[in-house]
């Protein structure tokens, strides 16, 4: 005679043994992308929901750049291999940091950061590079490109904040993101000049 088939736990089963992983739960969303909740930091709504717009943007193309110098930390080769591919990786990982202080002061703002990367994706005015692999000086040419774009954003974007009174975040983009990306454009844009060591 064969045993009963055991039955699936009931949702009071569930609950009753605290060890037991509550999956494949799904809700509601509760706060909408491109939305503020109010908070006590002493700026209207529309100047917190403008901020984190601009923002937002600026937090995609930094990903995009991220992932590009990872990719491009990756797939170095030649005389200068070992060179460039710690000097991307250590400013991929400088781009990490900026990613996560943006994320959070958007979250700061009573807004919601842009994280899905096919989010991003959609958000983002860096060029899609090719799947491949490209010469080296196109991929570094392509991670020039992309500060431009974030360092012309952020430009325009430090000033408007700064008229809105958002000091806060005037402060992060020019102390902190500018200011990144221009050393780190000052250091790519180094490896492409044609300059011999020595004159004979």
């Amino acid at each position: 005679m064969s045993s009963p088939k055991p039955k699936p736990p009931s949702s009071a089963d569930q609950r009753s043994d605290g060890s037991q992983p509550w999956l494949h739960q799904k809700g509601r969303t509760i706060q909408e992308f491109g939305t503020v909740k109010q908070f006590p930091v002493a700026l209207t709504m529309d100047t917190r929901l403008y901020s984190c717009q601009r923002l937002n943007k600026v937090l995609a193309d930094t990903r995009i750049l991220h992932d590009l110098y990872k990719k491009y930390h990756w797939l170095m080769r030649g005389a200068t291999f070992y060179q460039l591919h710690l000097l991307l990786d250590k400013h991929a990982g400088e781009q990490l940091e900026l990613i996560d202080t943006v994320a959070e002061r958007v979250q700061t703002l009573g807004g919601v950061a842009v994280g899905d990367p096919r989010h991003v994706a959609e958000i983002t005015t860096v060029p899609r590079p090719p799947d491949g692999v490209e010469e080296v000086p196109s991929m570094l040419s392509r991670l020039l490109e992309a500060h431009e774009l974030i360092l012309t954003e952020c430009h325009d974007a430090a000033a408007r904040t700064q008229e809105y009174g958002d000091d806060g975040t005037n402060d992060l983009l020019v102390s902190e993101v500018v200011r990144t990306n221009e050393l780190q454009a000052w250091f790519v844009a180094e490896h492409l000049v044609d300059t011999p060591l020595v004159h004979s």
